[in-house]
């Protein structure tokens, strides 16, 4: 079972220490827990792909202490200088190419370019800058599944696969990065998150339309573009403005009346709120529906417009019928 790591200078030591040793470790940042391993070794790659049953061509996102750590295996352009100004530390991810000699290895991700991050939470930069490697951290969970926003939640699902979880406490952002790609004609959104098309656009201009992040073919150039993905095993619909006696609700302001469990993303309608609970909501319900016998999850509209467009994608790939390596098209 995997160790769990107190938050301090201890705990940070020993999880950097696991790290380079080619151990794989979960840790938190301010988007969901990460599941770290040295993005430098085609051994540690195979490993994290192996724990979390990710499908081969799911590319990984590599995370660093800072902008120039990242500028060592990545070429940084104009334009991703001023993304990383405005918004790093923070959750956004830049998808870039290569930079000669980069050190990522080939299996993490498409031959000739990158996918990078200097997350937000100053204990994550703290392991990344006493490791001093490119560190890999997919969402610490296995494949498709409900991403992790605490401690317990990746023990749960890896703790007999991972070394070592270093408990950062509940996640603030509660969703993925944003992902946004840098090497096509124009900048082109891929994924989004809690930094919006709008916070980016007031940066760098008009982005282009984004291909689904497909380089060539079936090769991804990031993550978050598969058709089903962050689902539970209830069956989840979605906007609902109702709930069946035989449902959980997953409620966004005000629920309706009836007699059913529910699960309240934010009361106030603050999607910011919404966003930081969303995927303890799934779980929560999901583990309910299972217990009680339940026909699935209700969950409540949420307006698609800046953060909820985020929220929206998360809750649309979670509700998809399809197989978990399914690509949008």
């Amino acid at each position: 079972m995997a160790r769990l790591l107190a938050a301090d200078r201890a705990g940070i030591t020993a999880a950097a220490r696991l790290l380079g040793q080619g151990s794989l470790v979960a840790f938190g940042t301010e988007t969901v827990y990460g599941l770290g391993g040295r993005a430098d070794a085609d051994a540690t790659i195979a490993a994290i792909y192996a724990a979390k049953s990710r499908p081969a061509h799911n590319p990984l996102i590599c995370h660093y202490p800072d902008a120039e750590a990242a500028g060592r295996d990545a070429v940084f352009g104009p334009v991703a200088r001023a993304l990383a100004a405005a918004f790093w530390p923070g959750p956004l991810t830049l998808v870039l190419p290569r930079a000669p000699g980069c050190r990522i290895g080939r299996r993490a991700g498409p031959p000739d370019t990158v996918a990078v991050r200097v997350p937000g939470h100053a204990i994550a930069r703290a392991v990344l800058a006493e490791v001093a490697l490119p560190i890999a951290a997919p969402s610490a969970n296995r494949s498709g599944g409900i991403s992790p926003t605490t401690a317990q939640h990746v023990l749960a699902g890896l703790g007999d696969k991972i070394a070592a979880v270093l408990d950062c406490g509940a996640c603030p952002v509660g969703i993925e990065s944003t992902v946004v790609d840098l090497c096509g004609p124009r900048p082109a959104l891929l994924r989004p998150g809690f930094v919006t098309a709008a916070d980016i656009e007031a940066v760098i201009g008009p982005m282009g339309q984004e291909d689904g992040g497909r380089g060539d073919g079936r090769i991804l150039r990031a993550p978050g573009q598969l058709a089903r993905h962050y689902a539970p095993n209830a069956r989840l619909r979605l906007n609902a403005t109702g709930c069946d006696a035989n449902e959980a609700l997953l409620a966004f302001g005000p629920p309706p009346a009836g007699a059913f469990p529910v699960f309240q993303l934010s009361a106030t309608g603050d999607l910011a709120e919404a966003a930081a609970n969303l995927f303890a909501g799934l779980r929560t319900l999901d583990a309910l529906v299972a217990r009680a016998g339940l026909a699935g999850i209700a969950a409540m509209p949420i307006p698609a417009q800046g953060l909820g467009v985020a929220l929206n994608d998360r809750l649309t790939r979670a509700a998809h019928p399809g197989q978990p390596e399914t690509i949008r098209l």
